[in-house]
């Protein structure tokens, strides 16, 4: 599915994006992010992040749980050559959330900096999908805002959404219940991450 936000993404900005985001202390937070979120999951077989990127969060997992299958879907061709090459054993797959098809389910469904790129528009697919091949678990991770707002994005326009995304997606899906929730600040002294506000929900 083509939208206005998965070609920016898809582009030159999105390769620009990738660049970016190399810097391997990444990890380290990202870790001490999952480790927190593993106490209240336990051990995971299967887990899907959509909009993968560059893999820094399943790298982050594969150390955590070395074991697990892990999945990543992305629209950025540049970003998942860049996973592949670090890790081959995670199964990559180029596209949209919204056009993602699998005959698979997944213990735990994430997303981490992606919603928010989505178009209001297009969002309740965004969170049908996330539903639908959940097993278990889904997490959020994503710049809140109690009301939905759009901000401007390094000088772009329509490519930045915050809202309170957990809450949408527990309305549309009464069946998943909250079990978790944080925050991490951007001037963490030992584990800084970008102001993400996460939720960790449950299939009942």
């Amino acid at each position: 599915m083509k939208t206005e936000q998965s070609e920016f993404w898809r582009g030159s900005f999105g390769d620009q994006y990738t660049d970016r985001n190399s810097d391997q202390s990444i990890i380290s937070s990202n870790m001490n992010l999952f480790e927190k979120i593993i106490e209240s999951t336990g051990f995971l077989e299967s887990i899907l992040e959509f909009g993968c990127n560059r893999g820094l969060n399943l790298l982050a997992i594969r150390q955590l749980m070395p074991k697990a299958e892990l999945s990543g879907v992305d629209v950025n061709a540049k970003a998942l050559q860049n996973l592949n090459q670090v890790d081959n054993r995670v199964v990559t797959m180029e596209g949209t959330i919204e056009s993602f098809v699998s005959e698979n389910m997944f213990d735990l469904v994430f997303t981490k900096g992606v919603l928010i790129h989505i178009h209001p528009d297009n969002l309740a697919l965004a969170y049908s999908q996330i539903e639908k091949y959940s097993r278990r678990y889904v997490l959020l991770a994503e710049y809140f805002n109690p009301t939905p707002v759009e901000v401007e994005y390094r000088g772009h326009t329509g490519k930045l959404f915050k809202r309170d995304f957990a809450a949408e997606l527990m309305s549309l899906y009464p069946s998943l219940t909250l079990v978790d929730y944080g925050f991490r600040y951007h001037l963490d002294p030992i584990y800084p991450l970008d102001n993400i506000s996460w939720f960790l929900l449950e299939k009942r």
